[in-house]
């Protein structure tokens, strides 16, 4: 019930007030995420993050995932069911299955990422986000593009618990290290 005002309040106000009361802390070196409430957990995923490493890379290479303080800017896919392939941030009518050989598109749900501090600045522009994958056999080690990865089951619940401005700290050790 709770989660269900708190996702009808974030429908009804929309953009016009940041999520202030929920935070995520991604840990690479776990590759799991918390989420918290109020600074309060409620509740713990395994993600993947970049199979290529994580910062940003020099030459311009984007497939690190970016470390440090981001927030949720835009957050596309909602009532999509579980498994739509998105495909420019878009829903194809395509439903990918849960580990489908040979398929890695982005899925579900997007959480779009926007970096707020001056080593993570073209997060957004590197169109970095939080989404469902239907490689879920291999959360839990890094195996994305620079993403956050999560099961779409996962993702759909996370998407309707926070709303646009929930800060997401990404971070290098483990989730203890900024858990309050």
């Amino acid at each position: 019930m709770k989660a269900f005002l708190l996702a009808l309040l974030v429908a009804v106000l929309g953009s016009s007030c940041a999520d202030t009361r929920h935070r995520m802390i991604v840990s690479v070196a776990e590759q799991r995420m918390v989420v918290l409430d109020e600074g309060k957990m409620i509740g713990q995923f395994p993600v993947s993050t970049s199979k290529f490493g994580v910062g940003v890379a020099p030459d311009g290479v984007k497939y690190f995932t970016p470390l440090g303080r981001h927030a949720v800017a835009k957050k596309i896919g909602g009532g999509q069911p579980l498994g739509m392939k998105f495909k420019s941030r878009k829903a194809t009518g395509e439903i990918v299955p849960v580990n489908a050989p040979g398929r890695d598109p982005i899925v579900t749900r997007i959480l779009w990422l926007k970096g707020l501090e001056a080593q993570n600045k073209s997060t957004f522009g590197r169109y970095i986000y939080i989404h469902g994958t239907p490689e879920e056999a291999k959360l839990g080690k890094p195996a994305s593009y620079g993403c956050v990865r999560m099961r779409s089951v996962d993702v759909a619940w996370l998407y309707d618990i926070v709303g646009k401005g929930a800060r997401v700290d990404i971070l290098l050790g483990p989730v203890s290290s900024a858990a309050p």
